[in-house]
């Protein structure tokens, strides 16, 4: 009897909730501070930017905030204080590396290179380099692009394609390296790069960011497949199984095609709107997730 009261107590140990077992890695590091960290981008319209109020807002920030409340849920607590930590293309990978952001809330492509670093959510959007040009349009491929310049943001996979793409292709691409995206939009803009390469989806958002829709248009063809997700730190087995638990939620429940919907679809609270609908790609990854 002892034995089997044992063994049914083990049995009952292993399927205990998470907050009710020895905590480890991220969810540990939340649960004694209390508090999550969230990365955001200042202009990565409108996946993760900077409101009026100089609040982050945006598809990933929402996508971020469903994980925190899972968290909750998970450590059985009611609250945890949100902290946002300013995150661009360079510092991103180190800072959730070494634990100073939980979650990075951005425009952030999943490829193998930075799986060696990082983990990654799901995918949460499917995006392309394109190249961005001014008007009146001379500049429909890359191959027009030999011996010009063009404006890329530093340390995104767009620099590495395009780099690459010039070298293969002997095309002599000069290179104007912004910080972030808002500055490789200001050189295009004030004309000292010829062209700005990014992910569509971005350029669409910046130009629809400035107003002037009719001085710039998005051309050429898909220079590289860029699916994004939202990084947090590898070899965190359990914070990923909640990471994962999120968008399963979320998938059956509908919030996550909603969620599209609200910045892809519809007018942003920032004024503008980029009616995209969602790929085919995306809605069968969602549908892997659960989305009816």
């Amino acid at each position: 009897m002892t034995r089997a009261l044992l063994g049914l107590l083990l049995a009952g140990a292993l399927a205990l909730p998470a907050h009710a077992q020895e905590l480890t890695g991220t969810l540990k590091k939340i649960k004694d501070a209390g508090s999550v960290t969230l990365g955001y981008r200042e202009s990565s319209l409108p996946f993760s930017y900077l409101n009026a109020a100089k609040r982050p807002i945006g598809y990933s920030i929402d996508l971020c905030l469903e994980i925190v409340e899972e968290v909750k849920d998970t450590l059985g607590v009611e609250t945890l204080d949100v902290k946002y930590v300013a995150v661009n293309p360079e510092n991103r990978i180190d800072l959730v590396a070494s634990g100073k952001v939980d979650l990075e809330c951005g425009s952030t492509t999943n490829n193998l290179a930075r799986q060696k670093r990082v983990a990654f959510s799901p995918v949460i959007f499917v995006a392309g380099t394109k190249l961005l040009v001014r008007r009146p349009v001379t500049i429909r491929s890359y191959i027009d692009l030999k011996g010009k310049t063009v404006a890329v943001t530093a340390g995104t996979t767009n620099q590495a394609a395009m780099k690459a793409l010039s070298d293969k292709q002997n095309l002599g691409m000069r290179f104007a390296v912004a910080k972030d995206h808002a500055q490789a939009f200001t050189l295009l803009e004030k004309g000292r790069a010829d062209a700005f390469a990014t992910d569509d989806v971005l350029l669409y958002g910046l130009v629809a960011r400035s107003g002037r829709s009719r001085e710039f248009q998005v051309v050429g063809e898909f220079l590289s497949y860029d699916p994004y997700g939202i990084m947090f730190r590898r070899d965190d087995p359990d914070f990923a199984g909640v990471v994962r638990d999120a968008f399963e939620r979320l998938a059956s429940s509908r919030e996550l095609e909603q969620t599209y919907n609200k910045w892809f679809r519809l007018k942003l609270p920032s004024g503008e709107r980029l009616n995209l609908p969602m790929s085919q790609q995306l809605r069968e990854i969602f549908g892997i997730l659960g989305l009816p």
